[in-house]
């Protein structure tokens, strides 16, 4: 049984056609005939998730302004060489040792290819819809520990160190912050690498190294009561467009993380629809529709240009994970202290 969501889009089909262009792209093939998505692809732009409200009737930047954005991102750079000194002294012993700077942080060079003031592009308002009567955002501080309840849907961030489950999922090396699904721009290592046969797709997430296998044989999907991280996804071909529709994900995960630190809904609730279509030999086109009518007032949907990207290296998360033993051991010591 395939899954099939028909949801009328006329945002999204606009959005399409501009990236497109007038003239229809003819992708590269494989022997099957299917289009060939493979390769590595970048989601990293200066475009924000949603539009910002000083631009609330702007549903495009002019080229002055883009020329801006992108001198501005420029700077960013060359500052953010400057502060990658070598520190010769050593670090303080119980001060504050500081947290990644600018430097390690990559937003991309410039926007989405046709100027959009936002990713979301239904609502027209660029804006995501109003959270339904009972539902909240979550909010947490990447720098302080805030009140809240388990279980932390939030990607990074916490609510305390009593434990491991005070912690963000991405802090546990459960979910990468940027990966999703779906995936929203953050951070560092926005890609993701995709590969393909006639009968399944994979894509596979840099941050955190996790990889869904997507079916294309029309098998059913699992039953209500098996719940996954990142859902139980099934594909199909719509034309040259893959579709990737997802259920079953868990309630330890949001039904979506604006941000690495927002977290709205369950991920019980969400069905989320995702579509990969080749634009150029450079670009592919991402976008995904989150549809769950027990969080958002009305589904809404996000076009992401992906752009050709290089060779992936491995995200050892939890081998490299110090920092979360490191922030409970020193709890523990903090409370033998009596502090």
């Amino acid at each position: 049984m395939k899954m099939r969501t028909l949801v009328a889009l006329p945002a999204v089909i606009a959005v399409t056609a501009a990236l497109s262009g007038a003239q229809a792209v003819e992708p590269p093939r494989l022997p099957d005939g299917k289009p060939d998505l493979q390769g590595v692809w970048d989601f990293r732009t200066l475009t924000p998730l949603q539009r910002p409200e000083n631009r609330a009737d702007q549903a495009v930047l002019t080229a002055e302004e883009v020329a801006e954005l992108d001198s501005q991102s420029a700077a960013r750079e060359v500052a953010a060489f400057a502060q990658s000194e070598v520190r010769d002294e050593p670090l303080p012993v119980g001060g504050d040792i500081g947290a990644y700077n600018s430097y390690w942080v990559d937003q991309g060079a410039s926007v989405v290819d046709d100027q959009r003031t936002s990713l979301i592009v239904d609502p027209p308002t660029g804006r995501l819809p109003e959270l339904r009567p009972g539902i909240e955002m979550a909010t947490l501080s990447l720098g302080e520990d805030l009140p809240g309840t388990r279980p932390v849907r939030v990607r990074a961030a916490g609510i305390g160190v009593d434990s491991w489950h005070d912690r963000g999922l991405a802090e546990r090396c459960l979910l990468g912050f940027n990966s999703g699904p779906p995936m929203v721009p953050a951070g560092y290592n926005q890609n993701i690498q995709i590969f393909q046969t006639s009968d399944h797709a994979v894509i596979l997430h840099e941050m955190v190294h996790d990889a869904r296998v997507v079916p294309l044989d029309g098998r059913d999907p699992l039953p209500d009561n098996l719940r996954q991280w990142m859902g139980d996804s099934r594909g199909y071909w719509d034309g040259d467009t893959l579709v990737v529709e997802s259920r079953n994900f868990t309630d330890k995960t949001a039904s979506f993380n604006p941000s690495v630190a927002q977290a709205a809904g369950t991920g019980s609730t969400l069905h989320l629809t995702e579509r990969f279509r080749r634009l150029a030999d450079d670009t592919l086109l991402y976008e995904y529709t989150v549809n769950d009518p027990t969080t958002f007032t009305q589904p809404f949907t996000a076009a992401l240009p992906m752009k050709r990207g290089e060779v992936m290296f491995e995200y050892a998360c939890h081998e490299g994970n110090y920092g979360l033993p490191n922030m409970l051991a020193v709890a523990r010591v903090e409370e033998a202290a009596g502090r």
